[in-house]
């Protein structure tokens, strides 16, 4: 299967769990808002990376929305989950963050956070 076809089929995976999304709670009310959150993630999301054409990069992306179309299934929360960062990383608040700390920063966060992060970083500038 092509890169195309397999990035189709995930979009379109998403639709469908958003389609059939049901709250943890079964409020009606917190279902449509969570089904609208999963749809507008899908769309922000491959429309950021619509202009990727690194294949490896590319199967990064789709492994990271496979990644996350499983948690929430399996968590039933379709929000990105907390990252914990290890301990012996973190700086103190007064000193500046070193390159080797910022890397294992970097290296410390789940595939399943790598574009929640970068879209952040885009929607600050």
């Amino acid at each position: 299967m092509s890169l195309r076809q397999e990035a189709l089929s995930v979009y379109r995976r998403a639709f469908r769990l958003a389609r059939t999304w049901q709250s943890v709670g079964g409020d009606q009310e917190e279902t449509l808002k969570e089904r609208e959150y999963i749809k507008e993630e899908t769309r922000r999301l491959f429309r950021k990376n619509k202009n990727i054409t690194n294949e490896e990069e590319i199967k990064e992306h789709m492994r990271e929305a496979n990644t996350r179309i499983e948690m929430a299934i399996h968590y039933q929360i379709p929000y990105p989950r907390i990252v914990n960062i290890p301990q012996n990383v973190l700086a103190p608040t007064t000193a500046k963050l070193k390159r080797r700390q910022k890397r294992q920063i970097e290296e410390s966060k789940p595939v399943y956070w790598k574009s929640y992060s970068d879209s952040d970083k885009d929607d600050k500038t």
